[in-house]
């Protein structure tokens, strides 16, 4: 299952993945991200939630990876993950390396709490 929204007075995307995300989801995620990410101005932030992931069908990684295209177009300016548990992460920080700008800051971090820090700073 995923989540997608934006609070646009914070010029955020937030997306967050939950239990099983098989590629008919991930289709569906990915359209969804395209009509979210048209609300949002230029330099927006992503703020990424996997800590209720149970598991990703590889299946997803080209939506995944698509998404992460849409983003760096649309010109994402910070990435924030909240990654409680390091085997979730099914490889964003190698995808983040083909499919966003150089110099983007990326951070990961256990806890909402980290997270919401990271995103303010």
């Amino acid at each position: 299952m995923f989540e997608v929204e934006a609070d646009k007075s914070k010029n955020l995307l937030i997306i967050t993945f939950s239990l099983h995300l098989v590629p008919e989801e991930a289709k569906r995620y990915q359209e969804k991200v395209k009509v979210v990410v048209a609300e949002l101005q230029t330099g927006f932030r992503l703020l990424t939630d996997l800590s209720r992931l149970d598991a990703m069908d590889l299946g997803c990684l080209p939506y995944i990876e698509n998404v992460m295209d849409l983003c760096n177009q649309k010109g994402i300016s910070k990435i924030v993950r909240i990654i409680p548990d390091s085997q979730k992460d099914i490889g964003f920080n190698i995808l983040s390396l083909f499919h966003y700008r150089h110099g983007i800051p990326i951070v990961t971090c256990e806890t909402a709490a980290e997270a919401m820090k990271a995103l303010s700073g």
